[in-house]
């Protein structure tokens, strides 16, 4: 399985205050009124940390995010919202700051990149349980009904649960494009696909789309699916373009990647990658995070477009 298409909604939640922590102790019914209303306000995301124009900045504040979520969770463990801000806060963390970190690193240090690989296996499986998590709480059993019957297990979900069957699927696509030597988790797409399949059917315009971004990457490895695999991809990427206006540089890369360069396209490759690159960062504030972060891995596929295409044949005489 290739790598999972990148997140696509706000990269990472606010940052909470410190003082948030003090609210852990105390009375109870107090404390979990504050937990609940933190837990609340990370569930609706914002726009302070996609806005931000300097992803190392958020990449060093991130981790206290999320580990103040799951502190929040300790008191709470049955908050759908925390449960949901968890899940794509530890997807985008990992995509963001792990994997193309090791992507990049292994070029010249195959052992720390393999590392960094494990690491970001690791952290899409937590998203991944606080997404089944999340699900579980509307649905009692719903984790492992999906794991004996997948494609009926996911017709219990309705729209309310598309953010977490999205988030769900992405951590654990991504949790298998990353370790692709380990069977139980390759034996694991079917209900991958079952649950972006669900999402798809229930809400195909969520977050300016996600869903179909996802798409481009899942249709060239789905087993079975109808027509020719990249048409499928190419289907879901111009509706990606058409959901985001344009301004997302994600489904230029998912393309790149998952058609143009196994198929060694090189000229669409480029034009792919140089386009996600043009798109101005500024245009939409709300994006800014995550297209800077999608523009670094559009430059390091540039840098190595000689690497990654062979030569074209020499003509004869």
């Amino acid at each position: 399985m290739r790598p999972v298409c990148p997140p696509r909604a706000p990269l990472l939640l606010p940052c909470a205050g410190a003082a948030f922590l003090s609210l852990l102790t105390g009375c109870t019914t107090l404390k979990h009124t504050a937990v609940d209303r933190l837990g609340d306000a990370l569930a609706a995301g914002g726009t302070t940390f996609s806005a931000d124009d300097d992803p190392q900045l958020i990449a060093d504040a991130a981790p206290f995010s999320l580990k103040l979520m799951e502190s929040l969770l300790a008191e709470r463990p049955h908050h759908r919202g925390l449960l949901l801000a968890t899940a794509s806060g530890f997807t985008q963390y990992a995509f963001a700051f792990v994997q193309q970190d090791a992507d990049e690193v292994t070029e010249k240090d195959f052992a720390a990149g393999a590392a960094l690989k494990q690491r970001a296996r690791r952290l899409y499986l937590r998203a991944r349980n606080y997404g089944l998590r999340g699900l579980e709480v509307a649905h009692p059993g719903f984790g492992g009904r999906l794991r004996i019957d997948p494609a009926r297990a996911v017709q219990a979900a309705t729209r309310g649960d598309v953010p977490l069957l999205y988030w769900t699927a992405a951590a654990w696509g991504a949790a298998i494009a990353v370790a692709k030597d380990d069977p139980d988790l390759l034996a694991d797409q079917a209900i991958v696909e079952a649950l972006i399949d669900r999402a798809l059917a229930l809400d195909a315009d969520f977050d300016h789309g996600a869903i179909h971004s996802f798409l481009i990457t899942y249709e060239m490895v789905r087993p079975g699916g109808t027509g020719e695999p990249a048409q499928r991809a190419r289907t879901h990427h111009a509706r990606a373009l058409a959901l985001s206006a344009r301004q997302q540089a994600g489904p230029d890369v998912a393309l790149a990647e998952a058609v143009a360069l196994p198929r060694q396209n090189r000229a669409e490759f480029e034009s792919l990658l140089r386009r996600a690159v043009a798109i101005d960062p500024d245009a939409r504030p709300e994006f800014r995070l995550v297209n800077l972060v999608m523009q670094r891995r559009a430059r390091w596929l540039l840098s190595r477009i000689d690497e990654l295409f062979l030569p074209a044949p020499t003509a004869l005489p």
